[in-house]
Parts: C-alpha cells; structure tokens; sequence
C-alpha cells in the first residue's frame, strides 16, 4: 500500500464519510465529509483529495487535502452518512438530526432539513423533555432512519416534516448504530450486547429477532452489513473484539476474533471487494482484514511494519454441510485454520481512530489527534 498521508485540522473528527460517485460512473472518490466533536465550536465539512505534498518535517506525508466548504454544527456530530451527491444528513448529540446541502457552484453548505427533537428523554411522571444524544443514522434515499441514546428508532422521509414511523421504547439501553438489512429491514446493536432486527412493515414495538452473545453484555459500538450478502453482519464492541454474524442461523456470532486492545469504533466492509474489511479504535489503531481465499498460506497473520505475529480467535459454529461457493468467506473461513491477513495501516499508533470509510482505492479516516488520513491505493 502507498503511504497514508495525514493533515491536521485543529478540530478533533468524529466522522469521516467518502461522498458517493455517481452510479456507472468511472471517477474515483474525490471528495469527503468529516464532522467534529469534543470542540469549542463543531463543523461539518466538505474536503477534496488534491494532490499529494511532501515530506513533512517528521519524514511523514504532508496530505493536500483541500478544504471546499464548512458549516457550524451545533453539539457533537455523533454520526454522518450522504443521503445522496449533494446532501449530508449529521447526527448531533444534543438529539437533533440535520440535513446539510451543498452548492456546487459556490462552494458552501446550508441547512435543507431539520428534526430538532429527533431524540430526548421524558422524565418520570413529568412531561419535560432532555435531549438525548442521536447515536446512529443510515439512509436509503428517501428513507432516513435513526436511533439514539434515549432507546427510539425515527423512520424519516427527506421531503416530510414529522417521522413516518417512531418505535418508542425500542429499547431500553441505548442503541449505538443502525444499518439496513433490506429496505424495510434494519438491523440495531445496542449498549449490552444485542443485535436487533426491525421490520418496518410490521406494527407494534418488537423486535422481529434478537441475537447476543451469550453471558456477555459487551456494548457494541458498529454494525455493517455485507454488501452482497444481506445477512452477514459483522459488529465490534466495547472489548476490541470483531464480530461476524449470520442473521439466518441460531442467535450467536458465527465467528469471533480478538482485535483491539480498547473499544472498536466502526467497522466496514469494502463496499466492491467485500473479502477486506476495516476497522478503527480507541487504542489509535486503523487495521485492514483481508479473508480473501486466494491467500495461499493457512495461519492467521498480523503485520505490522513487517513483522508478523498470530493472533487468537475461535469459530463458533461448522458449516461443512452447506455449499462453499455460495457462502461469504467471512463465514466459511476457520480463523483457527484459515489465513485472516491483518495489517495496520497507520504508520504509528496514535490517539483514538474515531471514523473511517473506503470507497473503490481510496480510504480516510480521522482521529482525536485532530488529524485526517487518506490513501488512494488501498489495494496496490
């Protein structure tokens, strides 16, 4: 992989999120958006790649990446995803979910839509109302779904001011991150372990399957879903540990590998070349998991400037029954047995790695040592 170049912002980044190119398009990514937390005053920002500089002082890579336009955003941003080209939708922590638009042609970004009380906590036999922060958001055009630390799930509509569907006590801990399974399904994990699975066509306030670890009540923090295979999701939690799921079978991880050494903030899939797989944490790491099947060694590897060192993980369960070639080689590998390759890709640890996204060879990710990193050929 060609260096990661890093470029300090002064703010501390939360959320790093590539901007889709357009569908059939050839380009690359060329432009993301990153929110800040933990500052006197936070932003949403728009940035492009540029080109790469120099050498910086440290014998690290000065990045160029420019920056298009910025808007102040009130709380922390807890979460950011691209509703489409040219709209971002911004999770804030003071429970209130914003939609950003931005103008191309003079460079700026303007508040399109906002639900102020998307998330709050009703107080006991009062009606006053505190806000909650809005923990997660997903969006599949013209749906907007969130969750929060107040245990409610908002189904939203771009172009309609009230939420078309609210379940209320959705739980009863807070709910960390949401993605969908298919268009009226998705998936939640909460702050003691569960996985939890919505339908939207159903009515009523429960959950359509719930799945844990067994004994342990772990937070997790993410969830991603296999872009091609809409039941596998992998989650990590608040021990560092990676987990991948198949939501058809039993209600337990199909596999469990040991990974961080403090909580794991986001984990993702390759969206295109989904055998690799990303993930970034408190303890300042950014790792690239590669479970493609043409790796011809069989022991689990973990380099890190090129040293290498077996890491320990178990495999739940045993599907030797089911046809191989129709099954994600995240549920197929052993990790006992099978290669997983792991290779950190920040050149040394640093402070928390909050966020990270990838798109085609590009990847960004941001940090609390209020530092972006961006590299365009993940994969040479």
């Amino acid at each position: 992989m060609e260096e990661i170049y890093a470029k300090f912002v002064s703010q501390k980044i939360s959320k790093t999120r590539w901007r889709p190119v357009p569908p059939g398009s050839l380009q690359t990514a060329e432009t993301f958006a990153t929110g800040s937390w933990d500052n006197e005053e936070n932003y949403v920002s728009l940035w492009s790649i540029g080109d790469f500089g120099n050498l910086d002082s440290d014998g690290g890579f000065e990045g160029d990446h420019q920056l298009l336009c910025d808007i102040r955003h009130h709380g922390d941003v807890m979460d950011l995803q691209f509703f489409d080209q040219e709209r971002i939708v911004a999770a804030s922590s003071t429970g209130c979910v914003t939609v950003f638009l931005h103008h191309p042609n003079n460079q700026t970004l303007s508040v399109s839509q906002q639900w102020t009380t998307a998330h709050y906590h009703t107080g006991p036999g009062s009606p006053s109302r505190s806000s909650a922060p809005c923990t997660g958001v997903v969006c599949s055009n013209p749906e907007i779904v969130t969750v929060g630390e107040d245990g409610r799930v908002n189904l939203f509509r771009a172009d309609h001011k009230e939420a078309i569907r609210t379940i209320d006590n959705a739980d009863s801990s807070t709910l960390h991150a949401v993605t969908f399974l298919r268009t009226p399904e998705i998936l939640t994990v909460n702050s003691i372990g569960q996985l939890k699975i919505w339908d939207f066509r159903q009515q009523g306030n429960e959950p359509s399957q719930i799945l844990s670890l067994t004994g342990d009540r772990v937070p997790l923090h993410c969830v991603d879903r296999h872009p091609n295979q809409q039941h596998v999701v992998a989650t990590g939690g608040q021990d560092g540990m990676l987990s991948i799921w198949d939501v058809r079978q039993g209600t337990m991880p199909v596999s469990l590998l040991k990974a961080h050494e403090a909580e794991m903030w986001e984990v993702h899939f390759h969206p295109s070349n989904p055998d690799h797989l990303f993930t970034c944490s408190e303890d300042g790491s950014l790792w690239h998991w590669d479970a493609s099947t043409d790796v011809p060694e069989k022991s689990s590897l973990f380099h890190q400037g090129g040293r290498s060192s077996t890491f320990l993980s178990h495999s739940i369960s045993n599907h030797a029954n089911v046809h191989q070639s129709l099954i994600s080689s995240w549920l197929i590998t052993d990790p006992a047995k099978d290669r997983i390759e792991i290779t950190s890709l920040l050149p040394n640890r640093t402070l928390s790695v909050n966020s990270l996204d990838v798109l085609g060879p590009c990847l960004v990710c941001g940090t609390d040592a209020e530092a972006i990193y961006v590299t365009r050929q993940l994969f040479s």
